[in-house]
């Protein structure tokens, strides 16, 4: 029996894939990168954004004409399931199994007893999938998901309604997960979490999880994704500087720039906080590279409110940011309570401008590379010339390397020569 994965969405999406994987192969499938070869066929699927959702639906929409084969199953998984299985499943009677990012377990049911439709959305506050190591599909990345769910409660966000409370896995269980990887070959390791740095177990914190992980031998390189600037704290940051293994890259989420907004948001921060968080990560790790989100035209946001974002990007000058116009999604708190009442000339407009001002940044930053030299970890060739490798940098800068030909998964010492965008362009000191 074969089964056909594809996923959508977050890295925790990516992360949930690899066990959805794992528990399947345990019962006798194999994958196949042919879903018309599949007797499974699932999509792993997000709703953070309802491009996001539909597409996920869609794609799996697409497979229908494979059950001509009364044999052939479809199945949909992840947060879209949560958020809106009631209408799907009126709406796409079709497919075979629904289940939450908390039922994954349920396969081991579901394959064995044959017994179809199969759905479950039930969320816990307690499912870490532990004891299901990971069917690894990166021989250069390993996701570690050391916590799961939410306790924010941004108004614009369904993952508190999708993934549930936090609840943190145990250290020891990470520290086996990462030796696992280690003992693997695989360079790099991304722990992972919907709030990661709200890690919370037997009086351990973010902190204690990134240094027993960077004291693992032959970890070569850690990164996080994606924390919350209101878990920051300085011995995190620390840590962080103390170990040259984890990379210097955060990902600090601002969405507005206006504390009104912010408010609204229910951020749990203000602008000056954060500009407080940044002076301080940055003065521990002068050469961090910080990436952010921003949001515009959310609902109310004065045209003062928006030019505060724009103050807030000058002053802290981001290497790279993800820029999203505002859209409602149901079952949110400002969906239900706020009208969503920028019109969409304005919302583009401002995205426009965040997104030029942001190309100006970027720029900038990676002008200051220039001359530099950069540890390059290469994840293999470049899409427009197969003859030139590419690879990352610590601070998550793609790098075009014009000399030598290193192979995939070796860390090289890199010269940068000049830039293009956001890519850099480099030749090999080895």
């Amino acid at each position: 029996m074969k089964y056909y994965l594809e996923t959508y969405g977050c890295q925790m999406n990516e992360a949930d894939s690899e066990i959805v994987a794992q528990i399947i192969e345990r019962k006798g499938y194999r994958r196949t990168d042919e879903p018309q070869k599949a007797d499974l066929i699932l999509v792993n699927s997000c709703t953070v954004r309802e491009k996001a959702e539909s597409r996920a639906i869609a794609r799996l929409s697409q497979f229908k004409g494979y059950k001509k084969d009364p044999e052939v199953k479809l199945g949909l998984l992840g947060c879209a399931v949560e958020r809106g299985k009631d209408k799907i499943k009126e709406e796409y009677p079709f497919i075979d199994i629904l289940l939450g990012p908390d039922s994954y377990r349920e396969f081991d049911k579901i394959l064995e007893e044959a017994n179809y439709p199969y759905q479950n959305f039930s969320l816990s506050n307690k499912e870490l999938y532990e004891g299901i190591s990971p069917q690894r599909t990166s021989d250069l990345n390993g996701w570690i998901s050391i916590m799961r769910g939410c306790n924010q409660f941004c108004s614009y966000c369904i993952v508190p309604y999708t993934r549930g409370r936090e609840r943190s896995k145990p250290l020891d269980t990470i520290l086996k997960e990462a030796e696992e990887i280690a003992q693997e070959g695989i360079p790099q390791i991304t722990l992972i979490g919907q709030n990661v740095n709200a890690y919370d177990y037997a009086d351990k914190g973010f902190g204690d999880v990134l240094e027993e992980v960077a004291r693992i031998k032959d970890i070569e390189r850690i990164r996080y994704i994606s924390p919350h600037p209101s878990d920051f704290n300085t011995r995190m940051i620390e840590i962080m500087a103390e170990y040259d293994k984890i990379c210097n890259h955060i990902h600090l989420p601002l969405q507005a720039g206006s504390n009104r907004v912010l408010e609204k948001m229910n951020r749990n921060y203000t602008k000056e906080e954060f500009l407080d968080l940044v002076e301080n990560i940055r003065s521990i790790i002068p050469e961090v590279a910080l990436t952010t989100d921003i949001i515009v035209g959310f609902p109310g946001e004065k045209e003062e409110d928006y030019q505060e974002t724009l103050e807030v990007m000058e002053k802290v000058e981001f290497d790279n940011a993800f820029m999203f116009q505002y859209s409602s999604r149901p079952g949110t708190y400002a969906a239900k309570n706020m009208e969503d009442d920028i019109p969409y000339d304005i919302k583009n407009r401002r995205l426009e401008e965040v997104s030029s001002l942001q190309r100006k940044h970027s720029l900038e930053k990676n002008e200051q590379l220039i001359g530099q030299n950069k540890e390059v970890l290469i994840e293999g060739q470049s899409k427009k010339n197969k003859n030139e490798p590419v690879g990352r940098t610590e601070e998550d800068k793609l790098v075009i390397i014009k000399s030598g030909q290193p192979d995939k998964g070796e860390f090289i010492n890199v010269k940068i020569k000049d830039i293009a965008g956001v890519s850099l362009f480099g030749t090999s000191l080895e």
